[in-house]
């Protein structure tokens, strides 16, 4: 069953598509729209579990998709960004360990799952995704000369910030595995 905070887990996977169309068009609304949906997608990513908890509606379902809409939308963002040239040169190397943190951690919570071992989200984790969410909001608007802020120099601080804090909580999740995975008991 699809309650309401599920809803609004599935508003997020429903926002990529028209952010990237947005992004790839590349002219200065296209931006400041694509900068109002992502962040109704970050904001939406607090809302879902408020809502799932103040509503006690925690549901299989909602448990399932809401780290799969996060890793759609921080993957899929930045893959555009990299595709329309605003995340390029040395920034490109924040932007794939990222990435490679995303898959990496994925398939490591799934294995955890196998052996029913739960790592808990660390208020680090939280710090983290709230840069990473910073960063590509600020070089989304990177272009623009929204309130004359040079969002490019904010976005890529961001990123390399989150980049580091992506860095320690992947090597939290392989701590937390590293036993059972190497068969030591």
């Amino acid at each position: 069953m699809i309650n309401f905070p599920t809803l609004i887990t599935l508003s997020r996977i429903v926002v990529i598509p028209f952010l990237m169309l947005f992004l790839y068009f590349d002219f200065w609304v296209g931006d400041y729209i694509a900068a109002i949906l992502f962040s109704f997608a970050c904001i939406s990513d607090y809302l879902d579990g408020y809502f799932a908890r103040f509503l006690n509606q925690i549901s299989p379902i909602g448990t399932f998709l809401d780290p799969i809409a996060d890793k759609l939308l921080i993957c899929s963002t930045i893959f555009i960004l990299v595709a329309i040239n605003r995340i390029e040169g040395y920034s490109l190397i924040p932007a794939s360990v990222i990435l490679i943190r995303e898959i990496f951690v994925s398939g490591l919570r799934e294995y955890l799952a196998t052996i029913k071992l739960e790592v808990k989200v660390s208020r680090l984790a939280k710090w983290k995704t709230a840069s990473q969410m910073g960063a590509l909001i600020s070089i989304i608007l990177s272009s623009t000369n929204f309130l004359g802020i040079d969002f490019e120099e904010t976005g890529t601080a961001l990123l390399w910030i989150s980049a580091v804090l992506t860095s320690f909580t992947a090597y939290r999740y392989w701590q937390a595995s590293f036993n059972h995975i190497m068969g030591i008991k």
